[in-house]
């Protein structure tokens, strides 16, 4: 079943916390600047600016369900359709990073 089109930051901790599922990719689509100031572990930098031009890089990913963030969550809802029209398993995670700085890890720097 493919997945929705947006999780919340509670929905993709307990999915990465689970050991019976296999771990999402975790695509960051912010800009340069962003990324070098804070990111999440284990996480795939491809700027939404550019997830055009990458879009080849991420083929060794296909098969494996992705959960695109960004900031707030806006840029990762194109990011995620875009890949869904390449015909990945792509969701987009609320709230982005700055959710999960709030709801899911305080020690992550906040912009």
């Amino acid at each position: 079943m493919p997945l929705p089109k947006e999780l919340t930051v509670i929905e993709v901790k307990a999915w990465l916390d689970d050991p019976t599922r296999p771990p999402p990719l975790m695509l960051d689509v912010r800009d340069h600047q962003e990324w070098s100031h804070v990111r999440l572990a284990r996480a795939v930098h491809a700027p939404l600016g550019d997830l055009e031009d990458e879009h080849g890089e991420l083929e060794r990913f296909k098969g494996q369900p992705i959960v695109v963030y960004c900031h707030h969550g806006v840029r990762s809802l194109y990011g995620a359709e875009y890949l869904r029209t390449l015909g990945h398993d792509a969701t987009s995670m609320r709230g982005g990073i700055d959710a999960w700085a709030r709801q899911i890890d305080p020690t992550l720097a906040r912009y």
